[in-house]
């Protein structure tokens, strides 16, 4: 494919120089799949430190809600850096308890919220867990079969998206009992609806036969599975689960670090389904870039921890608190609303798309939250995991950054900003990027 924005061969030479010295001294741990060396980036664009433009569909992991370096969001961090840089959660200010007030105003519950402030995803969900067990004086979990809920011992108890996640981790919190999320393309119930049939499963045969019900603290769920596949469940599923807590005194806590904020072209996904939680987990886009995480719970649930229960150093950081009131603003002005009007017409591309590859087994997703699962049939449904993987390798050589997920799936998840325009020159990407690889025998 001829790009003009591509000057030379990737990785270019002081990518590559880069790559070299980064290896001697950076954990190898970090899941990286292509080598691209960031230079600078604009909106939906981004340049690496060889010149090469490109389109970032990547966003850094759902996390550049309103794209790289918006102006008013730039403005805003260095407002609040020039005024203090830390303050500890042992004190006060403003710009955190204006971001509280604004969390609670938006929250998906009745009754007002209050919140628990932290760096990241996997640290607001370990915060969710210890308020269930304080609350609930309740020990076990349940979570779901794909679920990725972070990194750190507690969040990697439910985390189950990949084994190579957990392995060489065992023992992470104990408790934890996984049921499958409801995948309507890939079913492993009977039945029609494969909601319904999860909820069953946890009522009629978990609580009966392994996990007492009144020792559960909390079901935790992504209202649509992120790392997992991005997978959309049944209408009825969250309704259904909430309603199974409400019968057993168990609390729900959704995931939405990565679905949150104006992501899947509403404020949360569950407000799709109409579904209230009593705590909500909330980080990636929130700060458009800075490291920002919330555990967001109702406020009479939160009201039966005290003081020193729990506590964070950086939580509530003012650049932080800043930068994400600054993107609530945007997401609320005109963000979410373009991520329902743009999802609307990516996901008509990404089935047109279909038409022209046998390898697209499925398109999925709300918003901007968008995947193709691959398949090497689309009768047997196996997972063309190679392939999927070197169509992400290629479209980065063509100009388009892209990430996997699940076990044969690419998922789209540009900046809010993104305009029909950059979707369709995402497009023209992605489909030469599987002719070129089909051309080359598929994968290596």
């Amino acid at each position: 494919m001829n790009t003009p924005h591509i000057r030379t061969p990737l990785p270019g030479p002081n990518a590559q120089a880069l790559v070299a010295r980064d290896a001697l001294v950076t954990s190898p741990s970090y899941p990286r799949d292509y080598p691209f060396v960031m230079s600078h980036g604009r909106g939906c664009e981004v340049w690496d430190v060889d010149g090469n433009r490109f389109l970032d569909f990547a966003a850094g992991i759902a996390v550049c809600s309103t794209g790289h370096c918006h102006p008013e969001v730039v403005s805003a961090i260095g407002a609040a850096a020039g005024r203090f840089i830390h303050i500890s959660s042992d004190f006060w200010h403003e710009g955190q308890t204006r971001l509280a007030e604004r969390l609670s105003a938006l929250a998906p519950m009745r009754e007002p919220a209050m919140s628990f402030f932290c760096q990241s995803g996997t640290e607001a969900v370990e915060a969710a867990l210890k308020l269930a067990r304080y609350a609930t004086g309740r020990s076990r979990f349940i979570g779901f079969l794909g679920g990725f809920h972070g990194r750190t011992m507690g969040a990697l108890a439910f985390t189950s998206s990949k084994y190579t996640q957990q392995k060489r981790f065992s023992p992470t919190m104990p408790g934890v009992t996984h049921v499958p999320y409801p995948n309507a393309y890939r079913p492993l119930f009977a039945g029609d609806d494969q909601g319904k049939a999860v909820v069953d499963y946890i009522e009629q045969v978990l609580f009966r036969s392994n996990v007492p019900a009144d020792e559960v603290a909390a079901i935790m769920v992504e209202p649509i599975q992120g790392e997992g596949g991005y997978v959309v469940p049944p209408d009825g599923f969250l309704r259904g689960l909430r309603e199974l807590c409400d019968r057993h005194g168990i609390l729900l806590i959704l995931d939405e670090v990565q679905t949150g904020i104006g992501r899947t072209g509403r404020m949360f996904a569950c407000e799709h389904w109409g579904v209230e939680p009593d705590i909500l987990t909330l980080a990636k886009g929130l700060g458009s870039g800075m490291p920002i995480g919330v555990m967001l719970a109702r406020r009479q649930l939160m009201q039966a921890w005290p003081r020193g229960a729990h506590g964070n150093t950086y939580g509530g950081n003012p650049i932080c608190c800043a930068a994400a009131l600054a993107t609530l603003d945007l997401v609320e002005r005109q963000y979410a609303a373009n991520a329902a009007r743009v999802g609307e017409m990516f996901l008509p591309r990404l089935q047109q798309l279909q038409g022209g590859h046998a390898e697209i087994g499925d398109v999925r997703g709300k918003g901007l939250f968008l995947a193709v699962e691959l398949v090497k049939d689309r009768r047997s449904k196996e997972p063309a995991g190679p392939f999927s993987e070197a169509v992400v390798r290629q479209s980065f050589q063509n100009g388009l950054l892209l990430l996997p997920c699940g076990a044969s799936t690419i998922r789209f998840m540009p900046p809010l900003m993104v305009s029909p325009a950059d979707v369709e020159e995402a497009m023209t990407i992605l489909d030469a990027s599987f002719d070129e690889v089909r051309s080359h025998g598929g994968a290596e």
